[in-house]
């Protein structure tokens, strides 16, 4: 089947989309055809190279913020219909009472921009700004009281024509590179990225897919906490960006959080929870060797972003409590300064209390699994734990595992490693001391939590479960012969229109009148499914 991936990148051509989790899912799949529709950011300094294409897909992309893409401007009837749309869809922004109508002022929107293509150029006009000024002040917006400035209207008008340039794509359509030609879509990361897929569903019926691994909705509110816009244009924004999220999960044929944690907060979006499956992701780090003999002097080892929400100060003062009773015990700090002036305090920290001497803040190591290899005993201190990766590259090292109980890590880390609360130092440093006194139980709990994350983070069992929903969703949508999917002015589909002989693609010319005959071709010859090398360090340290 022929399948879209969608995702967002900050960059151009973000390694997130081009060599990592989908180039795996890519590689892992090879009986299906991939696209790949990247939306990137503007050319210019700091731009990464363009990946080559592999063997296995195609890549389009979309520059997606920056200077507008060129074009005409809509003439005088065209811009009255673009101007009752996008009214439509900022009052559903700023009005409580009008939530519902985001979904059809988007939609209309996409309709009139696949017309005639006009629709950044109506977006980044006078007559577009002055509608979003006169909703924005409405009584009873829930940023009237705000009171929004002549600045937050320009900054705000030109945010939303970057968050819509999606809808203006030339990729919608049935031809070839149209997303109407598409047997499903699948969004990776959400956000934007699920823009051409909504489209693509309204226009042709194309079902989709969406897969989280950590939520792009909470990601936006940490984000917006430091933006530097005021309070008016941050309101506004991540009012878009929820109701995206409540119209990507109601849309969705399936969502595939990356773990339970990031299913209960989806479903506090809406999402549904009989389309709602759990799939984590998958690391070829299950092949990596366990991490070898410990070191001599008992030490703890901690990784991740120098910032108060990893909490390394907990870890500081647990180490002060564990050298009361283990005199010769160590920590050791991997990772960058995330906050100005951090490192400086933690330093501060661990001076005051009397452990300067036995912390080692060793900055980004070459690898995680030197990383861990250099600790007797893994430890995370974090007030959030958003995510899995970390926790389960570091269960991979054989290494015990101590962590907060806070986010995916009972989820992850389960019965193989120890759970304290979070902000106790001395439940930490009794957790420490428990594993630094017993040998045989720190061996234990390692071995059980490297089969732990063997089990569920292996890669193999991620492509099987994608293989299954890509043909059970199949199995829903029936082939829409001339990319008719029910959408707005296409024929009503035919449900099993096309033979089973149409999909056994045997190189045999001449097939039966009701529609088998003109997509038979000679399958390609396809390449073993080779798995991608992981970029772990980048992403989560």
């Amino acid at each position: 089947m022929r399948v879209a991936l969608l995702t967002e990148g900050a960059r151009p051509y973000a390694r997130r989309g081009a060599g990592g989790w989908c180039d795996r899912l890519v590689r892992g799949l090879p009986e299906h055809d991939f696209a790949l529709y990247l939306l990137t950011g503007p050319r210019g300094p700091g731009a990464v190279e363009r990946p080559s294409p592999t063997a296995r897909h195609d890549t389009r992309d979309l520059a997606l913020w920056g200077p507008r893409p060129g074009g005409r401007a809509p003439g005088a009837l065209r811009r009255r219909r673009y101007a009752g749309a996008y009214e439509e869809l900022v009052r559903a922004l700023v009005l409580p009472g009008e939530r519902a109508g985001f979904g059809p002022g988007l939609y209309r929107l996409a309709v009139l921009a696949r017309a005639d293509g006009t629709l950044p150029a109506f977006l980044a006009s006078g007559h577009a700004r002055r509608i979003l000024e006169r909703t924005w002040r409405l009584p009873g917006a829930d940023t009237s009281a705000g009171r929004p400035l002549v600045c937050d209207v320009l900054v705000a008008a030109d945010l939303l024509e970057q968050c819509l340039r999606p809808l203006s794509a030339p990729w919608y359509g049935t031809g070839p590179g149209g997303l109407g030609a598409a047997d499903l879509c699948h969004v990776v990361g959400g956000g934007l990225a699920a823009l051409p897929a909504l489209v693509a569903r309204h226009l042709h019926g194309v079902p989709f897919v969406v897969t989280e691994h950590g939520l792009h909705l909470r990601e936006q509110y940490l984000g917006y906490r430091e933006a530097p816009y005021r309070w008016p244009v941050r309101a506004l924004l991540l009012s878009f960006f929820r109701a995206l999220t409540e119209e990507t999960y109601r849309q969705a044929a399936v969502l595939t959080p990356g773990s339970a944690h990031d299913r209960q907060w989806q479903r506090r979006c809406g999402a549904d929870p009989a389309r709602t499956r759990v799939v984590y992701e998958g690391t070829p780090a299950v092949d990596r060797p366990a991490a070898g003999a410990e070191p001599a002097a008992p030490t703890l080892v901690w990784a991740g972003a120098l910032e108060p929400g990893r909490d390394p100060e907990l870890a500081l003062h647990a180490l002060a409590r564990v050298r009361e009773e283990l005199p010769g015990a160590r920590l050791v700090l991997y990772g960058e300064e995330a906050a100005p002036g951090y490192r400086a305090h933690c330093a501060a920290v661990a001076e005051r209390l009397g452990v300067a001497a036995a912390v080692d803040f060793a900055g980004r190591p070459e690898s995680l699994a030197r990383a861990w290899e250099s600790g007797t005993v893994v430890v995370f201190s974090a007030l959030s734990q958003r995510g899995p990766r970390l926790l389960a590259d570091a269960m991979l090292s054989g290494r015990a595992v101590v962590s907060t109980d806070v986010g995916v890590a009972r989820e992850v880390v389960g019965p193989t490693g120890l759970l304290v609360p979070a902000r106790d130092p001395r439940a930490l440093a009794g957790a420490c001391l428990a594993l630094l006194r017993d040998e045989e139980r720190r061996a234990r709990l390692g071995l059980a939590g490297r089969l732990r994350a063997q089990e569920r983070f292996a890669v193999e069992p991620v492509i099987a479960a994608f293989r299954e929903i890509y043909l059970e969703l199949v199995s829903q949508y029936p082939a829409f012969p001339g990319g008719g999917g029910g959408g707005e002015g296409a024929p009503v589909p035919r449900p099993f229109a096309r033979p089973a002989e149409y999909w056994l693609a045997d190189g045999r010319v001449g097939a039966p009148e009701d529609g088998g005959g003109a997509g038979a071709r000679e399958p390609a010859e396809r390449e073993p499914a080779v798995l991608a090398e992981p970029a772990v360090l980048a992403e989560a340290v």
